[in-house]
């Protein structure tokens, strides 16, 4: 499903956002059991305009009456708040600021009794497990939902080396586990943090708190699915069982459907901001940030920071698109007002591209890869209309500007 100018599909001329640095080579989001090596990827919304459409829900974010937005939680809370001990919300995360800063609001503020639960990263990170624990220690229940080592590990090698996305098999494990949760402790609202159309997906998927079923479960038993970009029928032949897939595999719609269970984006109710999310998490839960100072490939040092996986996560995504962890979060903070694009530019020019080399041997050794592989796929990813080897070193050929 590529062209002979680009590989993924991806729009072969290059624009970047006018107010922020997103190009729209942004993958936009998608169900990850749905996509294979053929599936071309979906990217973020442009205005004729050339400004993206997160920007210009930021912007339409200052006009929302909050007062209302507040009322309107207030009311779901008081349908599904609980007096008798029992659970009545579900928060899934992994004791990072987002899901430190909504399960304490809502416990707090709004006097709901959260379940946490959390789909274990691939490897803590020591100041990821310290947060985690520091989490549940402030006072909620958690649940630690740890998947099958060895059919994580080769989930992941195959969708590296498939996808060129390692990081696949957590999202998957994310948006299934909370549902499932739900379910089985009858619990009818989740509660997520941040909606992804806030950072990188349409204006119109702003309009509803709610999530869109269609990221955890599947219309029919005959709905195609793969993993780590592999089809189903096929996962046998790579060692991992039908029987051992059960946490990955979405549920049907219609047995979701008949459980009334309704799940929402935080953000939807509040003026949501990362950087709010980490000073309240620090000052409620004694959240760390990376005491190594910033993260590899970024200025900032309080994203993302519980997996050892996450630089490798941000660099693969930097190989596809030509954008990596620094432009991820200076969008957001171009949004939010806390840096200038010329700022945010520089920071890009700066940091994007850093290869995560700390965690680098270890990864390869969990995904039982070797490094010449490693690099046979990295270089193997690149499309030729956003990168170029003509001198023998790769260069990116639209840096932002």
């Amino acid at each position: 499903m590529e062209n002979t100018a680009t590989k993924w599909g991806l729009p072969e001329k290059v624009i970047f956002c006018k107010r922020c640095v997103m190009s729209n080579q942004r993958p936009a989001s998608a169900p990850e059991f749905r996509k294979d090596s053929e599936m071309p990827v979906v990217t973020s919304s442009f205005g004729d305009d050339g400004i993206c459409d997160a920007c210009r829900y930021a912007e339409f974010k200052k006009t929302i009456d909050l007062d209302d937005r507040d009322r309107q939680l207030r009311e779901l809370c008081d349908r599904h708040r609980r007096d008798d001990g029992r659970y009545d919300v579900v928060v899934p995360g992994s004791g990072g600021k987002d899901s430190i800063f909504v399960s304490h609001m809502l416990k707090t503020k709004y006097n709901m009794n959260p379940l946490t639960i959390t789909w274990a990263p691939h490897i803590y990170t020591e100041v990821g497990w310290r947060n985690m624990q520091s989490w549940i220690h402030e006072g909620f229940d958690n649940i630690l939902v740890t998947p099958n080592g060895k059919v994580h590990r080769t989930l992941t090698r195959l969708a590296f080396e498939t996808l060129v996305n390692p990081f696949q098999p957590f999202i998957i494990g994310q948006k299934n586990v909370a549902p499932r949760a739900a379910m089985q402790y009858d619990v009818n609202l989740i509660m997520y943090g941040e909606n992804q159309a806030e950072c990188h997906d349409s204006f119109e998927q702003n309009a509803s708190p709610l999530m869109d079923p269609a990221h955890f479960t599947r219309d029919s038993t005959s709905d195609p699915l793969f993993f780590g970009g592999v089809p189903y029928e096929e996962l046998p032949n790579e060692g991992v069982s039908h029987k051992d897939i059960g946490p990955y595999m979405p549920m049907l719609r219609e047995e979701w459907d008949k459980k009334n269970i309704e799940v929402h984006y935080f953000s939807y109710y509040t003026n949501w901001s990362p950087q709010t999310s980490y000073y309240y998490a620090k000052e409620n839960a004694g959240f760390e940030s990376n005491p190594a100072g910033r993260s590899e490939g970024t200025y900032s040092k309080h994203t993302s920071i519980d997996d050892r996986i996450d630089g490798q996560h941000y660099y693969t995504m930097y190989i596809k698109f030509g954008q990596g962890r620094a432009m991820n979060d200076a969008c957001r903070d171009i949004r939010d007002e806390i840096i200038s694009r010329e700022e945010a530019v520089a920071l890009c020019h700066r940091f994007d591209g850093e290869f995560p080399s700390k965690y680098f041997a270890e990864i390869l050794e969990y995904m039982g890869v070797s490094k010449e592989r490693y690099w046979e796929v990295i270089d193997g990813a690149r499309s030729p209309h956003l990168w170029d080897d003509g001198q023998g070193e790769w260069v990116l050929k639209h840096p932002i500007a």
